[in-house]
């Protein structure tokens, strides 16, 4: 599904640049729960948004779906992500002047699906996350957690081939979370592709295979490409 070949990505700093990612070599396969680690500043945020395709500022070979990405213009990217991809973000990015109904409905309306199916796919996802009373709320109306949740479902509801999720879980309970790392685990079980950003090894236990970053190298992958190995830290560091 994933094949990216000499990624990286780098700021300009002054005279000079700092890398974020450096020559990163990664595989994965359809169907498979691939977890991210890493300290922060390892670049862990960074490679999932090149993924994606929210970055367009990086060097390298990414093919999607055998679809060239790198080749591909930011309008093309675009449609690449709203058809196969939903994202969880950190921070949430919902929509401020939207309810949470039209929150939902934002991904579902980019693609060829009649209004009526729309409406029950919505519906769905409303009473899978137990928000069906929050539908007119806004989000300056809801708890960071019941952001999340919204983040979640938006992410999604339109069953999607690769769900990206950085740190899913990080503004919710216990419990909560653990209804979500759930949740992950069955779309995954019937066949979703999943990457996760996250420092729980709870969360992490839920995947099949888990990356390691260290100042934007990857240090450890037990899937890495055959002929690329492992890359060694280098000394200059990055922003997450």
């Amino acid at each position: 599904m994933i094949q990216l070949r000499n990624v990286e990505r780098t700021y300009k700093t002054g005279p000079g640049v700092t890398y974020v990612l450096r020559r990163v070599n990664v595989d994965i396969q359809a169907g498979e729960f691939v977890t991210i680690m890493g300290p922060s500043g390892a670049g862990k945020t960074t490679l999932l948004s090149i993924v994606g395709m929210l970055d367009d500022s990086w060097a390298g070979e990414y093919y999607f779906l055998d679809h060239p990405v790198h080749k591909m213009d930011r309008k093309k990217r675009a449609e690449l992500n709203r058809q196969y991809i939903g994202f969880v973000f950190q921070s949430y990015h919902l929509l401020d002047n939207l309810t949470v109904y039209e929150n939902l409905d934002v991904p579902l309306s980019y693609r060829n699906i009649s209004r009526h199916q729309r409406a029950s796919m919505v519906a769905e996802a409303l009473d899978r996350f137990q928000i069906v009373g929050k539908k007119d709320l806004y989000p300056s109306q809801l708890s960071g957690g019941q952001q999340q949740l919204v983040g979640v479902a938006r992410a999604v509801v339109g069953n999607p081939k690769l769900i990206l999720a950085d740190e899913p879980t990080g503004n919710l309970h216990s419990s909560q979370a653990k209804e979500i790392m759930e949740l992950f685990k069955k779309l995954n079980d019937q066949g979703t592709t999943i990457i996760q950003v996250t420092h729980s090894e709870v969360n992490a236990s839920y995947g099949n295979r888990t990356i390691q970053l260290f100042d934007g190298w990857v240090v450890n992958d037990p899937k890495a490409p055959k002929g690329e190995g492992q890359s060694e830290p280098a000394a200059s560091g990055g922003t997450r």
